[in-house]
């Protein structure tokens, strides 16, 4: 579970798809023994309640039935001006045990409306059985007789629920946050200048440059616990392991709680860190704002990297086979990672070629943008 946005909104995980389902399950047990053997038919309240309802009725053990109905309004009818009526139920329910399923009752208005139509229909009984529950902006005299979880005036999304109609497909719940950060993700193939713009572009946004190289030469040259546990999976010839560097990456961002936010520099390098980075910064409220590709040719820059090599005394500058296995190995990653975010419209190509002034006001114009 990952931050995620709405329109204009951002939303952290508040609630797994596991744990709905428990309280879905708890519902379901209580309101099967309360009815026996009786057939209760229970109401949908529209729109979001569809996915709730549709669990439910899979997980209840017994003869039920199902409808759904929407509380829908309009207008010069009468002399108010506006007239509240139920759409969509057609059965005959005197003398039955109606339960209705919300998805969320707040302060309880629209309930109300909806519960006086049924009274009004000669049920046996009639109860109210709801997902989730405000009880601090609740305003109503009605009986809840049943609650899956109560929360606090929060907004949420997810699970049926939506904001300005997005959302509702997302199989978990979020809670509606604010992004104190800006967290970029900068990626160039070697030789694009990535280093020069990173270190530009955290004094002009006043970021935390967070270079994967950097943190590990850091860890192992100063042998913390972190880096001592690279060194030996490097020693051994073996890979560092995602959870490792993950680690050493969450305790930089730990070092640096009240910045204005970091730049990305060397990770992720796969789509599974891509997740372990969102799933981190979920956990504080925040997210990777963009991911922003440097774009060169591949043929311009082994000429850049081959003229470096004359004097920066790096081996892997001076073979071209080699270089050009190191953009082989980043074009593999980047196509990778520009479809994880993109999917996110998160990703962002940039012109790498011009200027280092030039350049820094094209990756600018992207920053400003989030």
């Amino acid at each position: 579970m990952s931050t995620v946005k709405l329109h204009n909104k951002y939303f952290a995980p508040y609630l797994s798809k596991e744990k709905i389902d428990n309280i879905t399950q708890t519902l379901v047990n209580q309101i099967a023994k309360d009815c026996g053997n009786e057939i209760p038919i229970f109401i949908g309240i529209l729109n979001g309640s569809f996915m709730f309802a549709a669990d439910f009725i899979r997980k209840y053990p017994r003869a039920c039935e199902i409808s759904f109905v929407k509380l829908a309004s309009y207008v010069g009818t009468s002399s108010t001006g506006t007239v509240s009526q139920l759409v969509g139920i057609n059965e005959d329910l005197t003398g039955r045990t109606v339960i209705i399923l919300e998805d969320i009752i707040d302060t309880g208005s629209t309930l109300q409306k909806i519960y006086e139509i049924f009274k009004d229909k000669n049920v046996g009984t009639l109860k109210i059985a709801t997902l989730f529950f405000k009880p601090t902006v609740f305003k109503k005299e009605l009986p809840i007789d049943y609650i899956g979880l109560s929360i606090p005036d929060e907004f949420i999304v997810g699970y049926g629920l939506d904001y300005n109609n997005l959302g509702r497909n997302i199989d978990s719940i979020y809670k509606i946050t604010t992004p104190k950060m800006t967290n970029i993700v900068l990626f160039g193939p070697p030789g694009a200048g990535k280093g020069t713009q990173a270190d530009l572009l955290k004094d002009n946004y006043n970021l935390v440059h967070i270079s994967t190289g950097d943190v590990f030469r850091y860890n192992i040259k100063n042998e913390t616990e972190l880096g001592l546990l690279a060194k030996s999976y490097i020693n051994a010839g073996n890979l560092v392991p995602d959870e490792v560097t993950i680690n050493m990456l969450q305790a930089e961002v730990e070092k640096n709680a009240d910045v204005k936010g970091f730049i990305f520099d060397g990770f992720p390098r796969t789509s599974s860190q891509a997740e372990a980075l969102d799933a981190f910064l979920a956990t504080k409220g925040e997210t990777i704002n963009g991911m922003i590709a440097l774009e060169v040719s591949e043929d311009l820059l082994v000429d850049r990297l081959l003229e470096r090599g004359k004097t920066s005394g790096r081996p892997d500058d001076q073979d071209e086979s080699k270089i050009r296995n190191r953009f082989n190995e980043y074009n593999t990653k980047t196509a990778i990672l520009k479809d994880y975010y993109a999917k996110q419209n998160k990703y962002f190509g940039v012109d790498g070629v011009g200027s280092i002034e030039d350049i820094t006001d094209r990756l600018s114009t992207i920053i400003d943008t989030l």
